[in-house]
């Protein structure tokens, strides 16, 4: 019988492997980070990062689980929503906050997923995140609309994820990128013309 001291200490014990994995994952890439280095990290022994994890696969679908659930909230959103700007609106607001969140760990994991696309590419929480993020661009145009549109729904999002991480270059507070991110997402998307949802 486990005490809630003993689950305590085990769920700890596999945020801290998330939150080590991630670093390592972003830091050296996906491919070139092994378990035993992970465990090298935390100080532990692989046993016991085995005992959480039985792969990489499961630690990376584990730190997927959350975002992809918050995709999935946006998604259905969006589908219970007419057509036109205030739902190209509400699903990149709510896109934008999700990718900049709260705490380090969602925007990381944004990093991670830009820069090892390739690493990735192969393995189920990959595919399941490019299913959601096309799944998503869907919402952002009217069914019919011309390519060109559907193509700057795609861009909206991607300025979505350039304005979490990759604009540290440009003057301003993280909050400010965002905002400039959001706006050249709405702006691509034909939304900025909307009321705020």
């Amino acid at each position: 019988m486990t005490t809630s001291g003993t689950d305590e200490r085990r769920t700890n014990t596999r945020a801290q492997i998330r939150t080590v994995a991630l670093e390592m994952f972003a830091e050296r890439g996906y491919d070139k980070t092994s378990l035993r280095e992970i465990a090298e990290r935390l100080g532990v022994t692989k046993a016991a990062v085995y005992y959480h994890y039985r792969t990489k696969e499961e630690i990376l679908a584990s730190l997927f689980d959350e975002h992809i659930a918050a995709m999935d909230a946006i998604i259905e959103w969006g589908k219970a929503q007419p057509e036109g700007l205030e739902r190209s609106r509400g699903v990149l607001e709510r896109y934008s906050g999700l990718l900049t969140g709260s705490g380090d760990e969602v925007p990381q994991l944004v990093r991670f997923l830009q820069e090892s696309q390739t690493s990735i590419k192969e393995l189920s929480a990959g595919e399941d995140m490019r299913r959601r993020f096309a799944e998503m661009s869907t919402l952002i145009v009217d069914s019919g609309a011309p390519l060109a549109a559907q193509l700057r729904g795609r861009l909206s999002l991607i300025a979505l994820h350039f304005g979490a991480f990759a604009l540290d270059a440009l003057p301003g507070t993280p909050s400010d990128r965002r905002d400039a991110a959001l706006e050249v997402a709405l702006d691509l998307a034909g939304a900025d013309a909307a009321e705020p949802s």
